[in-house]
């Protein structure tokens, strides 16, 4: 009986300590992440504009109902902010690649390039986009002057009429150290046996990459696409820095006019939290949506060891 009760007691205290040390995280999930999701889940249905709450009511579907009829700027922000994942995505997934498949060649150096095209990932972003800045500026930029060698006097606005691609120039070489760890950890992990296999039956290089590497590879080709797909509608920082000289009131180019730029200009420039919390839930079913899209694709081109 008292064997008993001694491997109760430890048992009991085991258990104890264990939501001891897991109390400051179960408090910041409930506190810092369930509780403010839930109440900007109600203010997406309510007036809410910061300051009114004496007369705060509830509107129903209004807020939602608002961002597909009565907001053509909602529809254009989202429209771009396709357009812009439709440009960024393939360009830096493409370069990511093969950049990867690059370092991992027995190359000198090859220790010294890893570092270096992954510093632009962990530099601070507004010390990149103002040298980006200074490269891509229409009078004085190295970039226009550079074309200007093949093409006199150009003067291509990469900052106002051009800058959705000036952005993806940027957004492309600060992304390339990332895309470029996780693509080379997944060829360094395709194992050896089946490439000598391959060559034993007489395939070469480019049979090998077809049949070999890019199957084995699709994984983490997917996982980097839908990463890529997240952070692409979560673009904010980069379009207001790079245009920051060129902004009337704030507000960017249309041409990176995207869709948290726009719920930023609802919550502080007209004081409409009701209706910015709204537009936030509906970018974040857009990609719940588009990511669900990705994911019933996977079967008919993403390889997996499970598969029969």
């Amino acid at each position: 009986m008292s064997k008993r009760l001694i491997h109760l007691s430890r048992r009991q205290s085991r258990t104890a300590w264990f939501y001891v040390f897991i109390t400051p995280w179960l408090l910041g999930l409930v506190f810092l992440t369930i509780v403010p999701v839930a109440i900007g889940f109600l203010t997406s249905f309510t007036n809410y504009d910061g300051l009114n709450l004496p007369t705060l009511k509830f509107v129903g579907l209004r807020n939602y109902i608002r961002a597909f009829t009565a907001d053509k700027d909602a529809i254009f922000a989202f429209g771009q902010t396709l357009r812009w994942a439709a440009l960024n995505l393939p360009a830096w997934m493409t370069l990511s690649f093969i950049l990867a498949l690059i370092l991992n060649q027995d190359v000198k150096g090859r220790g010294f390039f890893r570092t270096a095209f992954y510093l632009p990932s962990v530099m601070p972003a507004v010390a990149l986009v103002w040298v980006w800045r200074i490269i891509l500026d229409r009078n004085v930029g190295l970039l226009n002057a550079f074309i200007s060698l093949f093409r006199p006097n150009t003067a291509i606005p990469w900052l106002t009429t051009y800058a959705l691609p000036g952005l993806t120039m940027i957004a492309v070489w600060t992304g390339l150290g990332w895309g470029m760890v996780i693509f080379l950890a997944a060829l360094q992990g395709i194992p050896d046996e089946l490439i000598e296999a391959a060559r034993i039956d007489g395939a070469g290089n480019l049979q090998i990459f077809r049949f070999v590497t890019i199957p084995l590879m699709t994984p983490v080709i997917f996982f980097v696409l839908v990463n890529g797909l997240v952070s692409s509608f979560q673009q904010y920082v980069l379009p207001q820095l790079l245009t920051a000289g060129a902004q009337i009131s704030g507000v960017p180019p249309r041409s990176v006019y995207l869709a948290l730029t726009h719920v930023n200009l609802q919550f502080f420039a007209y004081q409409r939290f009701g209706y910015g919390t709204a537009l936030l839930w509906l970018l974040f079913l857009a990609i719940v949506l588009i990511t669900i899209v990705v994911f019933r694709t996977q079967r008919f081109w993403v390889y997996t060891e499970t598969e029969e």
